[in-house]
């Protein structure tokens, strides 16, 4: 089959076509005939040598796809050989065929095509664990999510509008405001021109914020939260470190948390999955939350899709045209 592989850790130019030998199904997975590929930040990571994939996981990147399943392993009884799924992957999204935990794949909602459908499991999963299952997001609540034109953003503002949460931005220029707010966000902030933590504490403060940032948005996102507060901790584009007052922890009684999806178990992914099916795909095919495309690249082009990700010029996902 054809992949990208990651040829040495760098940038883009690192990411090249090849040729690797057909999955095949463990027991309790599925392989999937890709036909499109999401990308997404942890793929530059992984490319970058810092984010290694999880012991037993393909070395290619991709971290999610949708396509027609064409092999079931032991033990499988859904889904069924030519069903239509997106599944989160482990790795090895960027390629023609892969194999993933059965538990890990979803239906394609109604309404949406393969192409969109590609778009779903990375974020989605990463949103719904975060902000509704660590960050205990309710309905009436106020909700701030940083980076809101990226995937997670566009997804994190349209879920949390579908629960009946107060929906608060942050983005990079006037244009994405504007789209943050086409989404459903109330308040979309220019962070190169206005303070994020005076325009939020002007509502009341968040009681739950996803952070994609961290560095110097640490401690501003502890005093842009309400009292009872919930910071939750995605990704650290600005650092990892920071220096915390932590008086202001305890005497507002704030919870600081997060987490990495990848290195967790699949059983727990399939918790969310379930979660997933259950709460959020009704949402997708009633077209209450939809993916928001940005550009879609050829296989080959994957390093030209990455160098458009890292730009952070697109709004939305960006997906690989595989099969």
């Amino acid at each position: 089959m054809h992949a990208v592989e990651i040829t040495k850790p760098g940038g883009p130019e690192v990411l090249a076509l090849t040729e690797r030998p057909m999955p095949e199904p463990a027991h309790d997975q599925v392989v999937i005939r890709v036909a499109y590929a999401g990308v997404n930040r942890p793929d530059a990571l992984q490319r970058a040598g810092l984010y290694n994939p999880p012991p037993g996981a393909s070395d290619l990147p991709g971290l999610e796809a949708a396509g027609e399943v064409v092999a079931v392993g032991a033990g499988v009884t859904q889904p069924k050989i030519g069903d239509q799924v997106c599944a989160l992957l482990p790795g090895g999204g960027y390629a023609e065929y892969v194999a993933t935990p059965a538990a890990h794949c979803l239906p394609v909602p109604d309404g949406l095509d393969l192409k969109q459908a590609a778009c779903l499991p990375e974020t989605f999963f990463t949103v719904w664990s975060n902000v509704f299952m660590r960050g205990g997001l309710q309905a009436g609540e106020r909700f701030l999510v940083h980076g809101g034109s990226s995937g997670i953003g566009t997804t994190a503002i349209q879920l949390a509008k579908a629960k009946g949460a107060r929906v608060f931005t942050t983005a990079g220029s006037d244009a994405k405001c504007a789209a943050c707010r086409d989404l459903g966000a109330e308040i979309a902030i220019n962070y190169k021109s206005d303070d994020f933590v005076d325009v939020v504490k002007a509502e009341g403060g968040a009681d739950v914020i996803l952070d994609m940032v961290g560095g110097p948005y640490m401690q501003r996102n502890l005093k842009a939260l309400a009292d009872d507060g919930r910071l939750v901790q995605i990704a650290f584009l600005q650092g990892m470190k920071a220096e915390l007052n932590m008086v202001q922890l305890m005497t507002r009684r704030l919870t600081m948390t997060g987490s990495t999806l990848r290195p967790q178990s699949d059983l727990a992914k399939a918790r969310i999955a379930d979660e997933l099916r259950n709460q959020v795909w009704p949402l997708l095919s009633a077209g209450k939350v939809a993916p928001v495309m940005d550009q879609e690249f050829a296989l080959a082009d994957a390093a030209a899709a990455h160098a458009r990700m890292e730009s952070s010029a697109h709004i939305g996902k960006i997906v690989l045209k595989v099969g």
